[in-house]
Order: C-alpha cells, then structure tokens, then sequence
C-alpha cells in the first residue's frame, strides 16, 4: 500500500514520492561533483590544484590547460587530439557495427521459430555472466595471431564481441513488443517480409536502436583496459589510455588530467542528454511484455 502523510490543509502527500525524489537528488549531488570538481581543477592553475586545504573556487580561473589541449602547434595537443579521433573512430565503427548486427540478430530471435532458438539466445547471454577481464589474456593471444596487435581493429572486434548480447537482448525485447499484425497487413497489401521489416518495423523500432546505439558507443568510449593491453604505439592509443600521460614519476599535471578528462566526458554526456528520452523509452518498452 501506498503510504499516504496529510498536511495541516488537508492535502495528502504521497510518502514514497517525496523519498524517491529526495534519492534522485542524492544521486544527481552524486554524479554532477566529480564533474564540477574536474571543470573547476582545470581552470585552476598548477600551484592551486596542490593546495592544501583545497581551494575549492579558483581565485584566478584560467584556460590554459584547455588552450594546451587544443592547439595543434604543440605535442601535448598533438597528442591529445589524435588519441580523442582514434576514440572517436573506434566508437562509431563499434557502434555502427553492433547495430548492423545486432538488429537482424534480435528480429530473427523475435520473429522465427527455429530449432534451438531459446538455447541459442541464452547462449549470446551467457558471457555476459562472466567478467571481461577474464578474457583478457586469451582475446590477446587471438589478437596476435590474427595480426591484429596495435590496430584499432583489435578493438573494435573486442568491443563488438562485448556489447552485443545486451544489444541483442534490448531490441528482441522492444520487437517481442511490435504486433507482428503490422507486418501481416503490409504482407497482404504486397509487400515484401524485408519491406515490411524496413518499412514498418525499423521506424517503430528507432528507440530501441538508438538506444543500442548509445549503450555501444559510451563502452567503447571509455573502456581501458582492453585498449591498454592491444595498444602500446603513441599514434594508435584511446583517450582513456591517453590521458595517463599527464602522469609523470615527479609531478602530475593535475589541471590538464583534469581538462582532459572533462573533454572525454562531455561527448558521452552530450549524446546522452540528447537522445536520453529514447533510451529510457527503450528500455522500459522492451522490458515489458504487453
């Protein structure tokens, strides 16, 4: 039952919403920190980020670190550009990918009855019950037998090999939600079974492979530690494996780890805030079965 409280006017409020939105408060004050302390640690300059006590606002905000990253004229913005378009390209192709893949994947578990159907789905499942890290050491040996060692092929494959089965598994179930009637009466006007895929089911389906599409880009944007165990030439590495080289065996560069860190992150963020309505649309719709 839902717990019920009156104020002094008569008017009921409903308990558990205000505690659910007293959490949602927390877990935003939760997330939005870290990325307020980033953008404020990286418009401060390298004596005010080591203070102690911090120095929570920076007295002399600057950009310096921002104008570091992005000039081209210099190595550290040669670096960190390259390493943000070799991300940028391992993310899109892994995301472009695992829709192509994933969407004739999901319609053919939805829609076709085959022998060892069900068996064949939990099987796509099942790595996902395992963690990625145990695989590390064997995808690198086949890696370096294909040839694949310190190419952002080796990624994109691993990635792929990673996001699919959650993919998979997010748009059968938005498909398992489509009344197949559709398809029938597009079947009975004329049409085709992959026109009336493309032109009746691929429309309905955008949310779900959109939000396909987000899930596989944020992994592949900001995974590590498969990046840093294919990659070891300076050309060829990621952000996140990129961003280590503000660490040095003296110092750190705390403002530019900071402004680089915020730039990696603002990409995600911004794709996420764009299209969030069809995730969340996604992935309530495919959970429910109606």
């Amino acid at each position: 039952m839902t717990s019920i409280v009156t104020t002094r006017r008569g008017k009921p409020i409903d308990a558990w919403r205000w505690i659910g939105r007293i959490f949602l408060v927390m877990m935003l004050f939760y997330t939005a920190v870290p990325m307020a302390w980033m953008l404020l640690t990286s418009i401060k300059s390298g004596f005010a980020a080591m203070q102690l006590p911090p120095q929570w606002l920076p007295n002399e905000p600057t950009l310096a670190s921002y104008k570091k990253l992005l000039d081209p004229n210099n190595s550290v913005g040669q670096d960190f550009l390259r390493f943000f378009w070799n991300s940028l390209f391992v993310s899109t192709m892994t995301t472009a990918l695992a829709v192509i893949v994933a969407v004739p994947a999901a319609y053919a578990f939805s829609r076709f009855d085959f022998p060892g159907r069900k068996f064949l789905f939990f099987a796509v499942l099942l790595r996902n019950m395992f963690p990625a890290v145990i695989f590390l050491v064997p995808l690198f040996i086949l890696m370096r037998l294909l040839g694949l060692v310190n190419t952002h092929g080796s990624l994109i494959l691993t990635y792929l090999t990673f996001g699919l089965p959650l993919a998979i598994w997010l748009l059968k179930g938005f498909y398992d939600n489509i009344p197949y009637q559709l398809e029938q009466a597009a079947r009975i006007d004329g049409a085709t079974r992959f026109q009336a895929f493309v032109l009746i089911v691929m429309p309905l389906s955008a949310p779900g492979i959109v939000a396909t599409a987000i899930y596989s880009f944020i992994g592949a944007w900001n995974e590590y530690i498969f990046a840093y165990t294919f990659l070891n030439k300076n050309e060829q590495l990621t952000l996140p494996v990129g961003i280590q080289r503000f660490f040095s065996e003296n110092t750190t560069d705390f403002p530019g780890l900071m402004a680089a860190s915020f730039m990696m992150s603002l990409p995600v963020v911004v794709l996420f805030l764009l299209l969030q309505r069809y995730f969340v649309r996604a992935l309530t719709e495919g959970a429910v079965k109606h």
